[in-house]
């Protein structure tokens, strides 16, 4: 483990001793070597493989955001609706992908016929409204599967809309009438945002949402052959709770936990709850459904925490009461996809001291580590004008074996970019996934 420490030492000893073997990481801005933690550490210059092949085992999946049409549009009929998801499966497979992970529930809804959930505002313009007795995800799964993609259903678990000028009341007012929240009121949680706007979630500490959201994903896993359930990074707000829960806190706060511990715990019941549930269910019914998370890049700041990471960002364990770490160390998941969404020159959140933490987190467990990349903001800031800065973060993925994939958000941004940093880096990513599928099959 000692070794391990001083690997970006020897590396970057070798880099300039001949071997051939790495190089130095350069600024493309200022020419200058890019440091491996911005000024959080004394450590050497990030070095990187000179030779790089995508390896063609590993998992290579890109999000397809629903929340707000940003990937896919509202479909008019069934033939549309086909036409659209056709199309962004063939362009996946082209580009050598091996999985798609659409999203199903983006705000406590459902893009498949259900018994708890109404169809999605963002299916067919309105909510509660299908599309002709069709049934999307059975679908969504078929031709995935009939192209030989991996299907993961995405989940936000407790977003009731991420942002409205509207009132609580007045917003419940807008959903179907078979709607969790709407049924529900003392279980939504309204919080404003920084921006002036509210945010309602369902009430992560009370036990009621736990079983409903158990039970949304029990329904969809005895009804669908999915390949994975995956959630995404928003659990308590960003912008805070406030006292919100404060009623929730003091009715359901039995083991008399701080505010901070109890949110943390009502988090893990749900992940534990989850990890319980597609667990039972594949082995009774001898299925292999993963259990994925894709989390905020950042658990703990090791000015916060000693086994946190070389950053100063916000931190998941904090804001979002998520203990990734913990899930993954106790495996209760089967995979994890951090959302590093920051470049290698990053000062307080440097992409490869947070590809080092993330690798030794997983080391010896038996949950999957890949890692979230966003080719969304290459061309945004002068930061991201590196249109190579995606590839080489692949580059330096190869060098741990725990790494074992990535994932791509978003769809739009592969395959419609918006600037030409943004093209000539999707580019550079697609380039590398095919290759990996060509090397497959010789």
């Amino acid at each position: 483990m000692r070794l391990l420490r001083f690997l970006p030492l020897l590396l970057s000893f070798l880099a300039f001793d001949g071997f051939g073997q790495y190089e130095l990481l350069l600024d493309p801005r200022s020419g200058r070597p890019v440091r491996y933690a911005g000024d959080l550490a004394e450590k050497p210059n990030v070095v990187l493989p000179k030779d790089f092949r995508a390896k063609p085992g590993d998992f290579r999946a890109v999000w397809v955001a629903t929340v707000e049409n940003i990937d896919f549009p509202v479909s008019r009929s069934v033939a549309e609706f086909k036409r659209n998801y056709l199309s962004v499966i063939g362009n996946l497979k082209a580009i050598g992908a091996n999985a798609v992970i659409f999203q199903v529930r983006p705000a406590n809804d459902a893009f498949y016929p259900s018994a708890l959930n109404p169809y999605s505002r963002n299916l067919a313009g309105s909510e509660g409204a299908g599309l002709s007795g069709f049934d999307p995800l059975a679908f969504m799964i078929q031709e995935a599967h009939r192209i030989g993609l991996k299907f993961h259903a995405w989940l936000n678990p407790y977003r009731v809309v991420g942002g409205t000028s509207l009132g609580k009341t007045a917003y419940l007012r807008t959903l179907a009438p078979n709607n969790f929240a709407r049924r529900n009121p003392d279980l939504v949680l309204c919080i404003r945002r920084k921006d002036g706007k509210n945010q309602l979630i369902l009430d992560p500490g009370h036990p009621a949402t736990i079983r409903f959201l158990c039970n949304t994903v029990h329904e969809i896993i005895m009804k669908y052959d999915v390949d994975g359930i995956h959630m995404d990074d928003y659990f308590y707000p960003y912008d805070g709770t406030g006292n919100q829960d404060r009623k929730t806190y003091q009715t359901y706060n039995r083991n008399r936990l701080d505010l901070e511990d109890w949110r943390r715990e009502n988090v893990n019941a749900l992940i534990g709850n989850l990890s319980n549930t597609i667990r039972s269910h594949n082995a009774r019914y001898r299925k292999n459904i993963l259990f994925g998370i894709s989390p905020f890049g950042i658990w703990a700041n090791r000015k916060t925490h000693p086994a946190g990471s070389l950053t100063k960002g916000s931190e998941s364990y904090t804001l979002q009461h998520a203990d990734t770490r913990k899930w993954v160390r106790e495996n209760w998941i089967d995979y994890i996809v951090p959302q590093l969404y920051w470049t290698f020159g990053h000062n307080a959140a440097a992409y490869a001291a947070l590809a080092d933490w993330w690798a030794a987190t997983a080391r010896g467990t038996r949950t999957s580590l890949y890692i979230g990349h966003s080719p969304s903001r290459l061309g945004t800031n002068a930061e991201w004008s590196n249109p190579n800065e995606i590839w080489n973060q692949f580059r330096y993925n190869s060098r741990h074996p725990e790494i074992r994939g990535s994932v791509l958000f978003s769809y739009r941004s592969i395959f419609t970019p918006s600037n030409r940093v943004m093209r000539e880096g999707a580019e550079k990513i697609i380039r590398t996934w095919k290759s990996a599928r060509t090397e497959r099959k010789r």
